[in-house]
């Protein structure tokens, strides 16, 4: 299994032409599938792709984590690159996201409705379990034993004329089976990532979780790269996924740079980042 970085917040790669964006997307082989997961927030990693030898129009199926513009908003890009792949989202209604701060500030931070409307043919909407290519799985149903990211009580959806905070149930998490293990990836982790764990350890009863990467939205205000959380908190996250993943996590992205080094504190060289152009071999 080989996952490649193609977009997320940071480049040390950059001498090599890779250019870094506000975003996630991965993309992964596995099993002879191709599967791209998420898009970060622009068209930028058709360009970072085509730098690393990746061929877009050979995607097999693309997996959009949640409807925020820093995953999706490549939407478009994808779907002009690659005429045939279908596009899995977790089902859910479509609606006006937003960041909200302090009473004044406020930012769309939805993906594009029209565009989904507009090519509703390429879409396939996931409630529950489903398979998109052999050994690749996504996953709907994550509970709520541990508690979410603080940081998602600045995001909102306007839902019937009401806005409201955003339940995230447009998320999804995907896992990728080998024969020794499964690896757990994530976009924002707006669940929790320990619950996400959870759901992969249920879903999947006795299989190792050999790797987890992803956000793991521990950051508060990202324009202060402030932690939402107290270090006591994140350090206490990072000695559960310890606990319940056997080999490395890479993160970045809404983890942020205060919640990274917190996490790397309890975690040590288990704990690795996730940046543009980053390969991991799993």
């Amino acid at each position: 299994m080989r996952i490649t970085c193609l977009v997320e917040n940071s480049c040390p790669e950059a001498g090599a032409g890779l250019r870094p964006e506000f975003g996630l997307s991965l993309h992964l082989e596995v099993g002879g599938a191709r599967v791209l997961f998420d898009t970060g927030a622009s068209g930028l990693f058709l360009a970072n792709a085509e730098r690393l030898g990746i061929d877009i129009a050979a995607v097999d199926a693309l997996v959009i984590s949640h409807q925020h513009f820093d995953h999706g908003g490549g939407l478009a890009a994808f779907l002009e690159a690659n005429p045939h792949a279908p596009v899995y989202l977790r089902s859910a209604p479509l609606a006006d996201r937003s960041f909200r701060a302090f009473g004044l500030i406020r930012r769309s931070i939805g993906i594009d409705r029209e565009l989904l409307e507009r090519q509703h043919s390429r879409f396939e909407l996931v409630a529950g379990r489903r398979e998109v290519a052999p050994g690749v799985f996504l996953l709907c149903d994550i509970g709520s034993t541990h508690p979410r990211p603080r940081g998602n009580r600045r995001l909102f959806v306007e839902r019937g004329g009401r806005v409201e905070r955003d339940p995230f149930d447009h998320e999804l998490m995907m896992v990728a089976r080998a024969d020794d293990g499964m690896v757990v990836i994530s976009g924002c982790s707006h669940h929790g990532v320990l619950n996400m764990l959870e759901a992969a350890g249920e879903a999947f009863p006795g299989v190792p979780i050999k790797a987890l990467i992803g956000g793991f939205h521990l950051i508060g205000l990202p324009f202060y790269d402030s932690m939402a959380a107290s270090r006591r908190e994140v350090e206490a996250i990072g000695r559960r996924i310890l606990e319940q993943v056997a080999g490395p996590v890479f993160t970045g992205h809404c983890t942020g740079g205060k919640g990274y080094r917190a996490l790397a504190g309890v975690m040590g060289e288990a704990l690795q980042p996730l940046a543009t152009g980053t390969v991991i071999e799993a």
